[in-house]
């Protein structure tokens, strides 16, 4: 091999070897700049999760995704009232209700074209603070969750009755309802329907129980409240009512439900 060959091969294993050089460094940057940035987006990422969980654990009462919270049985409440205060008066209108509560929260349509003096003294009860600390006092499976009794045995009521409005077309799963004891006895108790076997098991016609709406948001929270049902049909885990609000839909001031014909 000439000199010249001898020097040309060398110069080529040194660019070689420059490039495979320059090439690792370029991975090792490229390494380094990657763990770098894991190390400051794991922890941003995980202070994103929390703050969105505890976002919504502040909407749903502190109940996370798929919980329930620990609570203590509240006391029961003797707040009574003389009639129900015009509250919602305007049937063209739509209506909803945001139930919030320790296993997190679902949201009623109110029926006001069908059952207007059941969803005013509903929402009445409601803006009166009454429902905040009951109870979910009577869980059946596969039927409905019930709840709304100020002295949470199922014996009690807000100390006045409406008329009954039962719904024309039945219930089906997702319908709200109250709870009666017999014509004519409609007060606070209210209780939702969890499958379409439980609305063929209400009966009818003639239907017995007022219509109060249908559960269009949060119906896994329904279905978790349900999965506590024992045997007996008292909850295996207390379950409260933080606070319930009743809103119009589209109105310019949603903090309030009072609301004038026409």
């Amino acid at each position: 091999m000439s000199k010249q060959s001898k020097r040309d091969r060398q110069r080529e294993n040194r660019e070689a070897r420059r490039q495979y050089e320059e090439a690792l460094a370029r991975r090792r940057r490229t390494f380094k700049t990657a763990r770098l940035f894991a190390i400051f987006l794991v922890p941003v990422i995980a202070i994103g999760a929390y703050l969105s969980i505890s976002a919504k654990d502040e909407k749903t009462g502190g109940a996370a995704a798929g919980a329930c919270r620990d609570v203590k049985k509240p006391k029961p409440k003797d707040d009574t009232f003389a009639a129900a205060e015009p509250t919602i008066t305007d049937t063209t209108k739509t209506y909803v209700a945001e139930v919030v509560m320790s296993c997190g929260s679902f949201t009623i349509q109110l029926a006001a074209a069908e059952a207007l003096e059941t969803v005013n003294s509903f929402a009445f009860l409601a803006n009166e603070g009454f429902y905040d600390g009951l109870t979910f006092h009577r869980l059946v499976k596969d039927f409905v969750i019930q709840g709304g009794d100020p002295k949470g045995d199922g014996t009690g009521g807000p100390g006045y009755t409406v008329p009954d409005e039962p719904p024309t077309n039945g219930y089906q799963e997702g319908s709200v309802a109250m709870a009666n004891s017999g014509a004519g006895t409609t007060g606070s108790q209210f209780f939702v329907v969890t499958t379409a076997e439980g609305a063929a098991n209400l009966g009818g016609p003639p239907f017995l129980y007022s219509i109060l709406g249908q559960v269009t948001e949060g119906f896994e929270t329904v279905l978790r409240i349900e999965k506590l049902a024992k045997p007996d049909q008292q909850p295996k885990k207390i379950v409260v009512i933080d606070k319930v609000t009743v809103t119009e839909v589209g109105a310019t001031a949603p903090s309030t439900t009072t609301t004038t014909s026409g």
